[in-house]
């Protein structure tokens, strides 16, 4: 925690203070303003600083319903350090329904952005000045993109024992160790000496419980490991962790119409057949096949596909058919833990 008052658009937080903040974005050019929407808790101990955020891509939502539930919960009311939740950082993206900005620009390509520079380069830096530079850590929320789903997993720089340690805390079986991207978050945070993850799980525009539950108790898991909460023996079954180093998308290889036969958290062996692509007469033209053993931690969800399109994002692990095991024994424990608690309940 860096000194006595927290300084984010202007307002101070002192320790054991709660607040919400608008930080201002340029304005449409109707002229209606637009603003960041910033949750700030401070315990009164000190600990680290960390920042959620969700949304940098506006049609990612999942997200957001993971901050709402996250910053209701009770389990944060006893909190050392200082939690920094932002529902969503591009709020013009949610406006339109849309992953970019007006621009046409992707804001996860724009950091750590510049005050002078484009509308993406503006957000993000308001973004990461206010907000991303004054923590210690942090965790981004993402989705699949637009028909794409993802399996719940964590995406970090694994190399670092720090982050895998709160990779592993997290608790989802699935941890891929991602190359970072040039003008991601990821990147620019790291650069800076933040540590990082990001949350991969659910679809665009669209609201997925067992991916918004493993986001909520993995923040907390992780926020109890960094010694943000009171540490306590976890219930249900005991989830393994896999790391997977490769991972690679299936494409199609003819056009035509889809018949998934393999989905969401399955154990693929080489040379299964994972889906049938078929004529407009329902001739079967092609096959997809999986090209080694692994996990299915993504597949595209519309029936339609294009010659050469990435249909099934494959993660390849030692012991794949342990992984989804882990998968289902997740699920079973976010069902056991069926109604989130939040305060007012």
């Amino acid at each position: 925690m860096k000194g006595t008052a927290l300084e984010i658009g202007g307002h101070s937080v002192l320790p054991g203070e709660t607040k919400k903040i608008e930080l201002q974005m340029p304005p449409l050019y109707t002229a209606t303003n637009m603003s960041i929407p910033v949750y700030v808790k401070r315990g009164k101990r000190e600990g680290p600083t960390l920042f959620v955020s969700a949304a940098i891509h506006g049609d990612e939502l999942n997200g957001i319903e993971i901050v709402s539930r996250l910053i209701r919960s009770k389990s944060i009311s006893r909190l050392r350090g200082t939690l920094i939740a932002v529902p969503m950082v591009n709020v013009y993206g949610v406006v339109n329904q849309s992953r970019y900005l007006p621009d046409r620009r992707d804001l996860n390509r724009s950091f750590p952005g510049s005050k002078k520079g484009s509308l993406a380069g503006r957000l993000a830096n308001l973004f990461f000045k206010e907000v991303v530079s004054k923590c210690d850590v942090g965790i981004d929320l993402h989705t699949g993109a637009i028909h794409r789903s993802n399996l719940p997993q964590v995406r970090a720089n694994l190399d670092d024992p720090e982050v895998l340690a709160m990779a592993k805390a997290f608790g989802v079986p699935v941890l891929l160790n991602a190359d970072i991207r040039d003008g991601s978050l990821r990147q620019a945070a790291s650069d800076e000496g933040i540590k990082i993850l990001l949350y991969e799980a659910g679809q665009a525009l669209r609201y997925d419980e067992f991916s918004i539950r493993a986001g909520v108790k993995g923040i907390i898991n992780t926020m109890r490991h960094l010694g943000m909460l009171n540490k306590r023996a976890s219930k249900g079954h005991d989830i393994d962790r896999f790391i997977a180093r490769q991972s690679g998308w299936v494409r199609a290889p003819e056009s035509g119409f889809v018949t998934h036969l393999a989905q969401m958290g399955d154990h693929v062996s080489k040379g299964d057949r994972l889906a049938s692509i078929a004529d407009p007469y329902g001739e079967v033209v092609a096959s997809i096949i999986s090209p080694a053993d692994g996990v299915i931690i993504g597949k595209q969800n519309i029936p339609l596909t294009q010659e050469g399109e990435a249909v099934y994002h494959v993660a390849y692990f030692s012991k794949p058919g342990a992984v989804a095991e882990h998968v289902e024994l997740l699920q079973d424990n976010l069902v056991l833990n069926e109604q989130p608690v939040v305060e007012g309940q």
